[in-house]
């Protein structure tokens, strides 16, 4: 294999590493085969009959204990996805085989009301679409979200949402409907504003003027819709970081967020062979820097810093999002909460005392 490979056209990763959980590792040869264009690498579907879809967590750094996945793997490919290790619980790579081979939880909506009705559930709102985006492309024929969504408009469940596509539009209808009832939020996750930059480190995403006009049209329809930019990369994107929140203010958003990148398990390697591929000359000096800011490691797992990193890089970049978001009026006061009191499956007798 040559010494940086290229991913596959229209792919983020450029290797599929071994799953950390087999047994015997396949190590590749060169035999003087190799072709310098890299193939194309079609997406696979499989389908799964999921025995339950809400995943608790209790992890302080989130604003949230519970959540549904409607799909594992993600074919947006970005490259620097935390959610790539979960794809070894599947016997496949975290590689190209999570941007390519795909799971889809075909019963959702079903479990999903089991588990809504069972006598004592406790309503929060529920993260839909975090471990991979539930608005990735195979959604436009799957349409898993779109019934989960239903699901939880019919139950008067309150949801959050974050994507990066643009698919989202599609269910204004059901946006809008939870939105004048107070349960809903959507996040927009606003990485770059360059083209070139976006093709390559989420190849399959929606471009970022795609990602302004879903902020722009949630905005018009009365959705609360707030901007993440995530993962802030040092001397890849970390200089937008300005540009990102005016852009997404004047587009609408109310709130605002980022999040520092972070490197868990195989994305070390996958990142570092990125970086090697598009920018070589750059490489070492980025993987110094986070290394700074996890204590060098390529990644701290502690909760309270794993989101926000730590030493003088991280502690000017939590100052820069600072003194921009309060010079743009953002994340001004607390956060309106989202109703939990209105939630009622249909046909459960309610009390009168």
């Amino acid at each position: 294999m040559p010494a940086n490979p290229q991913p596959p056209r229209g792919r983020g990763a450029a290797s599929n590493p071994h799953n950390r959980f087999a047994p015997t590792v396949s190590e590749a040869w060169d035999d003087g085969w190799f072709q310098e264009v890299p193939p194309c690498r079609a997406t696979e579907v499989r389908r799964e009959q999921a025995k339950s879809v809400i995943t608790r967590n209790r992890s302080p750094d989130v604003g949230f204990d519970r959540s549904v996945n409607p799909y594992h793997g993600c074919e947006h490919g970005c490259i620097y996805c935390f959610a790539r290790p979960t794809h070894a619980y599947w016997d496949l790579s975290p590689g190209i085989d999570f941007e390519t081979r795909l799971i889809a939880k075909t019963n959702l909506a079903e479990r999903l009301e089991e588990e809504l009705s069972r006598p004592g559930y406790v309503p929060q709102p529920i993260a839909l679409g975090v471990n991979t985006d539930a608005y990735q492309p195979i959604e436009r024929e799957q349409r898993l979200t779109r019934r989960a969504l239903e699901v939880l408009l019919r139950y008067r469940h309150p949801v959050h949402l974050i994507t990066k596509s643009a698919l989202i539009l599609r269910d204004l209808d059901l946006l809008g409907e939870l939105a004048r009832r107070r349960l809903v939020g959507v996040s927009v996750s606003l990485t770059t504003l360059d083209d070139g930059l976006k093709r390559i480190m989420e190849p399959r995403a929606a471009s970022p003027a795609a990602r302004l006009r879903v902020l722009r049209a949630l905005a018009e329809h009365g959705v609360p819709a707030g901007v993440v930019c995530a993962p802030m990369i040092p001397q890849i994107n970390d200089r937008e970081l300005e540009a990102l929140l005016e852009a997404a203010c004047d587009a609408g958003a109310r709130s605002a967020g980022y999040v520092l990148l972070r490197l868990p398990l195989e994305v070390a390697p996958l990142f570092e062979e990125w970086l090697a591929a598009h920018f070589p000359a750059r490489a070492a000096h980025v993987m110094s820097l986070i290394r700074q800011c996890r204590g060098g490691a390529d990644y701290d797992s502690r909760f309270g810093t794993r989101m926000r990193g730590e030493g003088p890089f991280a502690t000017l970049l939590a100052q820069r999002f600072a003194l921009a978001v309060r010079r743009l009026g953002l994340n001004r006061g607390p956060a309106e909460p989202l109703d939990c009191t209105a939630f009622a499956p249909p046909g459960r007798q309610l009390s009168l005392f």
